[in-house]
């Protein structure tokens, strides 16, 4: 986690606003569930994931008194947080919880059809190369087939990967006592103990 996308993440939250948080560089799951973590302690809670040519975070204002109060509490004690001064400490399992919720909703981000359609278009431009580089002419395309199709073949497996994690996820965030809802596009989403969804379910609805 650079200490860059933490500033300019809470100079963003300055604005009270729905904020999109979409490092420069790729992020891995502990990244940006360190990144939710510590606009939680700022008066923002994760909101949910969304992708473009890469993973982005939305995190909205969460205006219970509770979070209100701690987000006083540590912008008194760290005054200097959005300018790269001292952070609150991380909490192992907040941060176990907040990279659930995350890679839950990006297991959950696409149906299974949605997913061989994406892995389809994207093995093309790895099998024309490849294909072309082995042969030439009427052999070429036929090795841009078969190349394709060892790489469509690789899908179940994909899938299985898949479930397997969004079944962990799902086990983790039930014995937190997290509950299952169906947002506004259908999708399965977790949400905190008596909680709504982030942004009456559509997080995207200000701020893209």
């Amino acid at each position: 986690m650079k200490e860059r996308h933490v500033r300019k993440m809470l100079r963003q939250m300055a604005s009270g606003e729905p904020v999109k948080v979409a490092p420069a560089t790729a992020a891995s799951l502990k990244n940006f569930s360190r990144l939710a973590f510590i606009a939680q302690q700022f008066g923002y809670d994760y909101a949910d994931m969304q992708q473009d040519d890469r993973y982005v975070m939305w995190i909205d204002p969460d205006p219970s008194p509770q979070a209100q109060a701690r987000a006083a509490q540590n912008w008194a004690r760290y005054p200097d947080a959005g300018d790269g001064g001292a952070l609150p400490p991380f909490v192992p399992e907040a941060l176990e919880l907040l990279e659930a919720r995350i890679a839950f909703d990006i297991t959950a981000m696409y149906t299974d059809r949605q997913l061989i359609l994406i892995t389809g278009i994207a093995a093309i431009p790895l099998a024309l190369p490849l294909g072309f580089a082995l042969g030439e002419g009427t052999t070429a395309v036929v090795l841009v087939g078969v190349i394709w199709a060892a790489l469509m073949a690789l899908i179940p497996i994909g899938f299985t990967i898949n479930r397997h994690y969004k079944a962990k996820y799902s086990s983790l965030l039930q014995a937190a006592g997290f509950t299952l809802v169906t947002d506004q596009d259908g999708r399965l989403r977790y949400v905190p103990p008596g909680e709504p969804l982030p942004g009456h379910g559509n997080p995207f609805a200000v701020g893209t």
